[in-house]
């Protein structure tokens, strides 16, 4: 009998290495990648060498056909599990059998998404910009020598940024000698033609019926779908009385109210329909948060599953003063906004009044019109009546297959600032 071979790996730790050489290890905060082959990386690192604190930052941006990804170590987007635990990477030998092991970094990769708020920011600078000034020159005249320093750091920050504006410019300036206009704006054209959905729920475009496009199950799993029978009793219940004493009270926003006084009779699809309509008014009251500084993201009556997936899928942990806390951003507010309107579109037959929905989540026409096409919703308008000879525009939003081109709003804007 020939006498068998036995290895055994031996760990090698390579010493910690510089702060530029860490492995990285990426997370994505909005689910699973369908082809990781596909995904584009580039790694910034800080070039302010002289201040320990910047020169270990870094920035990680990563780029999809259909969406773009940044992620940090600093600022209240990174994760604080990087300071309080370490993490490895190894690299197994296979003929040595020696596995050298290094120190890596985790990176939470978010969605980029366009925010609405950006363009207020430079008309409120320019409103303070000459009192900036004269606060400035009184701090040069009387500051202490606290506020003269930090008074001198905040223009060399700025003259690093000027610096910054010049160097991009000058290379897109090389771009597009190297080029030309003509070659640039065919690549923009290109990438117009492209799918760039910016919303996160997963699309099976080649769906053949509309329930299929967006899936149930991948907007609740069957176990917390199990777990809204208890809270949404009282809505399968609900009286003709119990839905004007809500009207009366506003306790509860107009797309859920229309919704209770259509539930159908059978006891089936009257469970399923309340379910669906408490879990889509749950999403609506978290959604209008900013910071959940508890465990319990709304309070007593939540299941401990469902509360556990607000806080998993649709904030951002930071940390702040000592504790850590759950953050809705602007990404994640975009991202409650599509499930919304999943969640709309399969208890209203695939067609909603997205202007009923806009309101409620108290957001601008723009905004919703541009996520809703991001989805691949048709938009077509219709007359609603208010009261006797009262009439106004509502927009609808339907799915229906097949499924309108990709709608990409961020390519124009883009286009346009060139």
């Amino acid at each position: 009998m020939a006498a068998e071979v036995v290895r055994s790996a031996r760990w090698q730790y390579c010493g910690e290495p510089d702060e530029k050489q860490r492995a990285v290890l990426v997370q994505f905060s909005n689910g699973k990648l369908q082809n990781p082959g596909n995904l584009r990386f580039t790694l910034y690192n800080s070039t302010d060498s002289a201040n320990p604190r910047k020169r270990s930052q870094r920035i990680l941006a990563a780029e999809t056909d259909r969406l773009s990804y940044v992620g940090n170590n600093f600022g209240t987007g990174a994760l604080k599990c990087n300071s309080l635990c370490r993490h490895f990477v190894g690299i197994l030998n296979k003929t040595s059998g020696q596995m050298e092991v290094y120190d890596a970094e985790l990176f939470n990769m978010q969605p980029l998404f366009a925010d609405e708020s950006i363009e207020s920011e430079p008309i409120l600078e320019n409103q303070t910009k000459t009192f900036r000034e004269k606060m400035d020159s009184c701090i040069e005249a009387f500051g202490t020598t606290k506020q003269k320093r930090a008074l001198n750091s905040r223009r060399m920050n700025k003259v690093g940024s000027e610096s910054l504006n010049l160097a991009v410019a000058k290379a897109a300036d090389e771009i597009i000698h190297a080029k030309g206009v003509e070659a640039l704006v065919s690549d923009a054209t290109q990438d117009d033609m492209q799918d760039d959905s910016l919303y996160l729920p997963p699309c099976y475009a080649d769906a053949t019926k509309p329930e299929d496009v967006y899936k149930f199950e991948d907007i609740l799993s069957p176990a917390e779908y199990d777990a809204l029978k208890a809270p949404s009793e009282a809505f399968r219940k609900v009286t003709s009385e119990e839905i004007l004493k809500m009207i009366e009270e506003n306790s509860h926003c107009c797309f859920v109210i229309e919704a209770l006084k259509s539930l159908p009779s059978n006891e089936e699809s009257r469970d399923h329909q309340a379910r669906c309509i408490w879990f889509l008014d749950t999403l609506i009251r978290f959604r209008a948060q900013k910071v959940i500084k508890r465990k319990s993201a709304l309070g007593p009556g939540i299941p401990h599953i469902i509360n556990t997936k607000l806080l998993k899928h649709f904030t951002c942990l930071t940390y702040n003063n000592g504790s850590l806390r759950n953050l809705i951003s602007n990404s994640m507010k975009a991202k409650i906004t599509a499930y919304v309107i999943i969640l709309a579109l399969h208890i209203s037959d695939f067609q909603i009044d997205l202007t009923v929905l806009q309101r409620d989540l108290k957001l601008s026409e723009k905004r919703m019109t541009e996520i809703a096409k991001a989805m691949r919703l048709k938009i077509s308008k219709r007359k609603v009546s208010l009261a006797p000879g009262r009439e106004e525009d509502h927009k609808l939003g339907t799915l229906s297959i097949p499924l309108p081109p990709a709608h990409n709003s961020n390519q124009q804007s883009k286009r346009k600032k060139m």
